[in-house]
């Protein structure tokens, strides 16, 4: 179901493009939950360019991230599979080379490709198909001899500064702000370098450009305007489900990068000013890019995409971070703009992060390639999507959920325990319908079809007709393309 307006077939996307390669943007966060952006309806966050992508674009209102953790939504991302075929089912490194990879794929179709900001790929220098990456990751070295492109570039700005001296923890509730001059902060870089880009250009042939920013992940360390914008802003506060409360109220341990714990309601509010600040610091840095395509007259010929790799919880039932199949985490932003893409619609279709490299490979003219699973965007026509995130943080938090955006569907592998979610009357997630014997069959539904996703899996997921318990960590499936991560 499509909302306000219709899709166009996809014949007539394909016919629009027939003439020139559209140029491709992809745009993408870390860790923004799709409920924090005024076109989602929280008019407490201002976030002007990414509302303009959705009044002049498409929004999918039930989009997701199958595996909601950086990594393997990256994999995702990159390779347009899901997380069985791809291999990642929970926190790793991507693979060294998939069948298809989108750099790649585009690359091949005749543009220049470039990567900006975080890749989160291991080596860091891998370029999977990419010309050219300038990097920020975020202080992570995996190798003594690495430093990402932003940290060299801050030790050339400002040697005698410490890029981490505001004193958050890359997964720390905490908030504070920015303790250095703004225009230091990774944030403003990354724009920075993307606006040079555009600004630049003069090749002959089409670019693709993935900007990805690594905020609003923690730490939440919006510039002091930003904070002072929020700091008495009507934020939503957290929500917390009865069959949450207890569970999770309890500190995971005392640090505070905790994946649950109830620090009361003044520290969640801090956090949520942070994020909030971080939201719309990211979203000034996509205004400025936006700008620099009209300013080249490249707006209309643009192919724009917005993304995140997964939410946020910021304290909904009393969990912290990311990897839950609970909405704040697993559903994500999703804005398309460009040839094709209706202006001022909403779709309904349940969407995820695999079905970005088929919509970018048909805006180029080049077949989609045969070992993706997703499918365009703008023409895509699925029921449900599927969900799922091996052991993290804890044994307990180990799950497979289905949804189609109206219900979910949750099975605990740990213990074999379910949960059933009506999300059209409870987006928050507060009512757990598992016991309500009104909703028997509704159940029933739902775990029949993860039954039908699982059994091709084998007997260590289904047995007797239904899913089974599995406490045992299975991070890497069977379609990982190399050795185990260590």
């Amino acid at each position: 179901m499509v909302t306000r307006r219709q899709f166009c077939a996809a014949p007539a996307f394909i016919r629009s493009l027939s003439k020139s390669k559209p140029n491709l943007l992809l745009l993408m966060s870390d860790q923004h939950r799709a409920d924090w952006m005024g076109c989602d309806g929280n008019s407490a966050v201002s976030t002007p360019a990414l509302d303009r992508l959705a009044s002049e674009g498409v929004r999918f209102r039930h989009a997701y991230s199958s595996t909601p953790t950086c990594t393997p939504a990256r994999a995702g991302l990159l390779t347009g599979m899901s997380p069985w075929r791809h291999g990642m089912l929970g926190y790793s490194r991507v693979a060294d080379k998939y069948p298809a990879e989108m750099p790649r794929v585009l690359r091949d179709a005749g543009y220049f490709t470039l990567g900006i900001g975080k890749m989160h790929w291991t080596p860091q220098r891998h370029l999977h198909g990419f010309h050219q990456t300038i990097l920020d990751e975020s202080g992570r070295a995996e190798h003594v001899d690495f430093r990402s492109d932003y940290r060299s570039w801050f030790a050339t700005e400002a040697p005698n500064l410490n890029p981490d001296a505001t004193g958050i923890g890359f997964n720390d509730y905490t908030a504070k702000a920015y303790v250095l001059p703004e225009r230091l902060h990774p944030t403003r870089w990354t724009g920075d370098c993307a606006v040079r880009f555009l600004e630049s250009y003069e090749k002959p042939g089409p670019w693709f450009m993935k900007v990805s920013f690594a905020r609003p992940h923690s730490p939440y360390d919006p510039p002091q305007r930003f904070w002072d914008r929020y700091h008495d802003a009507p934020l939503p506060p957290a929500q917390v489900g009865d069959w949450a409360r207890e569970t999770y109220a309890p500190k995971s341990w005392n640090r505070d990068d905790i994946w649950h714990g109830d620090v009361g309601p003044d520290l969640v509010r801090r956090s949520r000013i942070g994020y909030s600040g971080s939201v719309s610091f990211m979203d000034e840095q996509v205004g400025r890019i936006l700008s620099a395509l009209d300013k080249r007259g490249w707006t209309e010929e643009t192919l724009i995409v917005y993304i995140s790799d997964h939410g946020d919880m910021t304290g909904d039932h009393h969990l912290w971070r990311k990897s839950y199949a609970y909405e704040a985490s697993a559903r994500i932003p999703m804005l398309v703009r460009g040839p094709g893409a209706p202006r001022g619609t909403v779709s309904e279709v349940p969407v995820e992060i695999r079905d970005v490299l088929p919509t970018l490979a048909t805006a180029a003219g080049t077949p989609v390639p045969d070992a993706c699973d997703g499918q365009n965007l703008l023409s895509a026509k699925r029921e449900w999507i599927d969900l799922e995130h091996d052991v993290c943080y804890d044994k307990r938090n180990h799950w497979t959920a289905l949804t189609d955006g109206k219900w979910k569907y949750i099975f605990h592998a740990y213990d074999g325990s379910e949960q059933l979610f009506h999300l059209e009357t409870d987006r928050a997630e507060l009512n757990d319908l598992r016991g309500d014997t009104r909703h028997d069959q509704t159940l029933r539904l739902w775990r029949g079809r993860m039954t039908g996703h699982l059994a091709p899996r084998g007997e260590k997921w289904v047995s007797g007709g239904r899913p089974i318990p599995r406490p045992e960590s299975m991070l890497l499936g069977p379609n990982y393309p190399g050795p185990a991560a260590k």
